[in-house]
């Protein structure tokens, strides 16, 4: 269903459009079968959304009893930890929301990686009742080195084609990760691709160019089959990408 980029002025006005598209999205999810899953990311632009997602008036526009959270990807440290993403999410989003418990799945980061790996694809095969999970929204960032959630060039993760999730060593962080894979993320109907700043600039335009997806820049990976890819940015960070390009769309 192809790639949509979506540019804003600045990275305020690129949280409250993505805030409201992911509400926009929950409610359409709940509507036309029931719930609503959707799978967070980690970073600094997530937070905020958490943040303004917690907040009125988009709080209170969600049927939180239909939401089901899941996490893209996860560090391996307990969830208490402040690298943790589900901490991060705890923080600015759970706390301030009445969400069951029930309804949120978070990757155990304080177990062993490949232990952590097979239990979440474990979890994600009996929620879906399925072959293939198929997310309603995947929120993902980008790394300047082009990774996206846990899927960094030149491991083994960006290899996976079957199994739903990997334990992945990252050499140049000298850390593990556990991770969803590309065929959880390309089963998606929704993925948005959050970017702000001029430091993701050149990652962003490399990625969006790109003639033919390279395992080297994982998120060019990201297609989704029957799904929509929405690039969410602010000026900043796609300052380099050519404004004539009619996929382009400029709110301003």
């Amino acid at each position: 269903m192809g790639k949509k980029i979506h540019a804003y002025p600045n990275k305020e006005q690129m949280v409250t459009a993505t805030t409201e598209r992911v509400v926009n999205e929950i409610g359409q999810a709940i509507q036309e079968r029931g719930l609503c899953n959707m799978a967070l990311a980690g970073g600094n632009t997530p937070r905020e959304i958490y943040s303004t997602l917690a907040d009125d008036p988009y709080r209170d526009r969600v049927d939180w009893d239909r939401l089901h959270l899941f996490w893209g990807d996860e560090r391996m440290v307990p969830p208490e930890h402040e690298d943790s993403n589900f901490r991060m999410v705890k923080e600015t989003l759970l706390d301030h929301v009445r969400i069951p418990d029930g309804n949120v799945h978070r990757i155990r980061g304080e177990v062993a990686p490949e232990q952590a790996a097979h239990e979440y694809a474990e979890l994600l095969h009996d929620h879906f009742e399925s072959d293939s999970p198929r997310f309603d929204i995947i929120l993902l960032g980008i790394g300047e080195d082009g990774h996206t959630a846990s899927l960094f060039p030149g491991t083994d993760a960006v290899e996976e084609c079957k199994l739903y999730t990997a334990a992945v060593f990252v050499p140049r962080l000298d850390t593990w990760r556990v991770t969803l894979t590309f065929p959880v993320l390309n089963a998606a109907r929704e993925v948005l691709f959050l970017a702000a700043g001029k430091s993701k600039s050149d990652i962003v335009q490399r990625i969006i160019s790109i003639k033919q997806p390279s395992k080297e820049f994982p998120a060019s990976m990201i297609n989704p089959e029957n799904g929509t890819l929405h690039w969410m940015l602010d000026s900043e960070a796609m300052v380099l990408i050519n404004k004539n390009a009619r996929e382009v769309m400029f709110p301003f």
